[in-house]
């Protein structure tokens, strides 16, 4: 398939800071079917890039001291093509600048940032690097999803900081749901989870990995080392599991039903994995 068309605002890139590149390698490699490649350690500090049928699909990092203590974490990356605008405009809407604009030589600029309910985002500025280049097929990401405690000041926020033109999917006391772009359009989501995350969870984005087979996905997570964290569960949406890695990076499967990514939120569970 073509490269997805990745528009300002939408997420661009994923990527998994952990505290085991080789693990982790290991892992998704056998999971997903990934190859993998090194940048140059000395202009790119080592940074891994995942490749599935010749395409880019995420990116791995092994963590160093300064991040001791730190969970292992998957990380969303938004599309900005101003990235000093966009971190002025993320603290004029009530986040903050976890990580400045930072250049990576050639390829682009990056920047993390905690959003007005907490939840950590990044963004990325392209260059020579322009996001991932496989989406929502088997072993690449499937969706994007927001999970806050704050619903209406989270759609505000991505409104006014990246331009999002939002959808309603649902708005009752048991399910809220806003998506950015509506329907097969749709590239992510905002989910109000203040009735089941707990209070020593913040905020948090998830990304969603599509599978042929989610029980065959879960049973080859198990045998090397991951774990269940909820699921599997049938939904409208298809079979759907939260796994973490054996290093404990929390993600998403969900069984390609050819129904499309946009087709795929709204798949929050009672612990908020």
């Amino acid at each position: 398939m073509p490269s997805p068309d990745i528009t300002p605002g939408a997420p661009s890139w994923i990527d998994l800071m952990t505290s085991d590149a080789a693990n982790a390698k290991q892992f998704y490699g056998e999971l997903f079917g990934w190859d993998f490649q090194t940048g140059d350690e000395e202009k790119y500090g080592g940074y891994i890039t995942a490749w599935k049928n010749g395409k880019s699909v995420a990116g791995l990092m092994q963590k160093d001291d300064t991040m001791a203590g730190m969970p292992d974490v998957w990380t969303t990356y938004l599309r900005s093509d101003d990235a000093a605008a966009t971190a002025a405009a993320v603290t004029e809407h009530g986040g903050q600048v976890f990580m400045p604009p930072m250049d990576v030589p050639e390829q682009g600029v990056m920047a993390m940032f905690g959003d007005a309910t907490g939840a950590a985002i990044g963004i990325w500025q392209p260059r020579e690097m322009t996001g991932y280049q496989l989406v929502a097929e088997p072993g690449a990401a499937a969706w994007h999803e927001l999970h806050t405690k704050d619903y209406a000041t989270a759609v505000k926020f991505y409104q006014d900081v990246f331009g999002w033109e939002t959808d309603v999917m649902s708005d009752t006391p048991e399910f809220r749901y806003t998506t950015l772009g509506a329907g097969d359009a749709a590239k992510a989501g905002i989910m109000d989870a203040s009735g089941y995350l707990p209070a020593e969870v913040p905020s948090n984005w998830q990304v969603y990995f599509a599978v042929e087979d989610a029980d065959a996905s879960i049973e080859k997570a198990v045998s090397l080392g991951g774990k269940v964290i909820d699921g599997p569960d049938d939904t409208p949406f298809g079979r759907l599991a939260t796994l973490a890695d054996p290093t404990g990076a929390m993600f998403k499967i969900v069984a390609d039903t050819g129904q499309g990514a946009a087709d795929q939120a709204g798949t929050g569970d009672a612990t908020g994995a």
